[in-house]
């Protein structure tokens, strides 16, 4: 029986020894996915557009929200709220769609010489493509409204990187559990909607009371994405001590679900 690595150097080394296939696969299903439409592709565009446009006049209109640190204004309170939104949509993309990977993908599990551990990088990459379709959607409305954005918003890819890491780890983690616990697609589903209002992405961490900062900043994606709206919409700094420590997290973490993922993936065949 064929051995798989759980050694890190092999959790990085994989998406680099299969690049060219990943590409073609995050190609295929980005494609894929408005294939038969009319509008084709444009539809990733403007659906980031509309839920912009729809959760602006509910937050904004309806429960009359402001944003403490900033203007005021509607358009502000859009954008600030679009930018938490866009690192919740490529966690929630992920993670909702890792415990169906293996099995939206039988076909693959009975070749041994395919590498299954690549199907969350094609995820991530797929979900990645709209988080950047959705971010110039931000940054046009902010050139827009503001004009260019603030020299700290170059820090946005790196704080991405730690939830791109802490992401993939969930993702081979609840991929392998899929296959054995098919209970766990339902249960995702609940945790990430859960997590949305968990976030703060309707509203600062500094509106809570501050007895209960401590519960939402248990909550890993409260950092990031306070960081990435500091960045982006206040040209605040990242806090490097914060974000080091969330790194070191996320790596291992990222580690622990490819391990086990290794771990448990010569079982998937006699499951599926």
């Amino acid at each position: 029986m064929k051995h798989f690595s759980i050694s890190p150097r092999e959790m990085a080394a994989s998406p680099w020894r299969n690049r060219h296939l990943i590409a073609a696969l995050v190609k295929r299903e980005v494609i894929g996915r408005y294939r038969g439409s009319v509008m084709g592709i444009l539809w990733s565009f403007f659906n980031p557009v509309f839920m912009l446009a729809v959760y602006t006049f509910v937050f904004s209109v309806v429960f009359k929200a402001r944003w403490s640190a900033g203007s005021g204004s509607r358009t502000e309170f859009a954008l600030v709220l679009f930018a938490g939104l866009l690192l919740f949509n490529l966690f929630a993309e992920c993670v909702n769609r890792a415990p169906g990977l293996i099995l939206a993908n039988v076909n693959y599990v009975k070749k041994v010489v395919f590498p299954l551990e690549i199907l969350p990088w094609v995820a991530l990459g797929s979900a990645l493509f709209h988080t950047l379709i959705s971010f110039i959607v931000w940054l046009a409305f902010y050139l827009v409204f503001f004009g260019v954005p603030k020299p700290e918003a170059l820090f946005f890819p790196l704080i991405l990187l730690p939830l791109v890491l802490l992401t993939m780890g969930l993702s081979w983690l609840l991929a392998s559990l899929g296959v054995f616990l098919r209970d766990v697609a339902q249960v995702i589903g609940i945790v990430t909607n859960t997590l949305m209002f968990l976030s703060p992405i309707f509203y600062p961490l500094s509106a809570l009371p501050a007895e209960y900062r401590p519960l939402l900043n248990l909550n890993p994606l409260t950092l990031v994405i306070e960081q990435a709206r500091g960045a982006l919409i206040f040209g605040q700094m990242p806090d490097s001590p914060a974000l080091c420590a969330y790194t070191a997290i996320a790596l291992s973490v990222a580690w622990l679900g490819f391990a086990w993922f290794q771990k448990t993936r010569k079982g998937f065949a006699d499951v599926i």
